[in-house]
């Protein structure tokens, strides 16, 4: 596969006059939603190039200030995605002043007509674009009409009872560690990643030492808690028990850590990056009355781990 192209921002559009087919939107997450929209897009897309138009953060932090939901995932776990999805170029437009500021006209010509070349744009039945949202459906095919692009529109991805799978739904069921649930509308499992550092070392007195994640973790951290998961490192791939809190049973610490055990192997991770793939919720964070209390516990939490891990294969 070749590698994905990425440009950054207005003044990086490539405006080769290649033909591509476009879709646009925030794609947080990449869920089966989004994977339907990219799905459609390679079918349509011909000799075209399959393009992807998104922004390197929320409308909200520029239009609502205080109001701006967390990231499912980073700006590289996106591209990363969408590039494995088949996609073969990624455009990131910071969603600032000067982008919002753009009036649909402007955006038509500026970004799909002259800066992208777009043969066709895919976008949902709900999509708004330009200064104000003032931009529909309508307006597009209107002046995709004038610019020489078609406009197609693609059905929503629902669930069983009829809810649509969108990125506040995937977000909010994070937000309760219903991680499980989350794995079946992303299609894969939600996964974090960062670099490895050094943390109390509690866990190796009890028994399970640990590669703790603490600062610059990329992708959105679920609800405090235990987890069955699988961590990834320089390609190998680990069972592991995950804890994320602030350890009460210790109470000295007042910021979340993401500590991961391994099953069944020791490594020195220290300094390397690990992505840690989230299975299963296992239990809320506890308070024990000692660390002796804990590491019991501990033991029951494997073992159910293991459980969960190999039947989830």
């Amino acid at each position: 596969m070749s590698p994905v192209a990425v440009n950054y921002g207005l003044d990086s559009l490539p405006g080769d006059g290649k033909r591509r087919a476009v879709t646009i939107g925030k794609f947080d997450g990449v869920h089966r939603g989004h994977r339907q929209v990219i799905s459609q897009l390679m079918a349509m897309a011909g000799k075209s190039e399959p393009t992807v138009i998104t922004f390197d953060r929320h409308p909200h932090a520029t239009l609502k200030p205080g109001s701006v939901p967390a990231p499912i995932v980073s700006d590289g776990q996106k591209i990363e995605l969408l590039s494995a999805e088949g996609i073969a170029r990624v455009v990131v437009l910071p969603f600032d002043d000067a982008l919002s500021s753009l009036s649909h006209e402007e955006f038509s010509q500026t970004v799909l007509a002259e800066g992208i070349s777009a043969g066709v744009v895919l976008v949902g039945a709900d999509f708004r674009y330009g200064h104000g949202g003032a931009g529909t459906i309508e307006t597009l095919r209107a002046e995709g009409d004038h610019w020489g692009f078609r406009v197609e529109v693609v059905a929503d991805v629902c669930e069983a009872d009829g809810e649509r799978v969108s990125s506040t739904m995937i977000r909010s069921l994070l937000e309760a560690g219903e991680v499980k649930k989350v794995s079946s509308l992303l299609g894969r499992n939600h996964s974090v990643r960062g670099e490895v550092g050094h943390g109390f070392e509690r866990g190796r007195v009890l028994g399970y030492p640990t590669a703790n994640l603490r600062e610059n973790i990329e992708g959105l951290l679920p609800a405090d808690g235990v987890y069955a998961t699988r961590v990834t490192h320089r390609g190998t791939t680990y069972g592991a028990a995950t804890s994320l809190g602030v350890n009460p049973t210790f109470g000295d610490v007042n910021e979340r850590t993401l500590e991961s055990h391994l099953l069944d192997v020791t490594l020195d991770l220290y300094g390397d990056q690990v992505t840690i793939e989230f299975v299963e919720f296992i239990r809320g964070m506890q308070k024990f009355p000692s660390p002796h209390a804990l590491a019991e516990q501990m033991v029951r939490d494997e073992a159910q781990i293991r459980d969960i891990l190999a039947s989830d294969i």
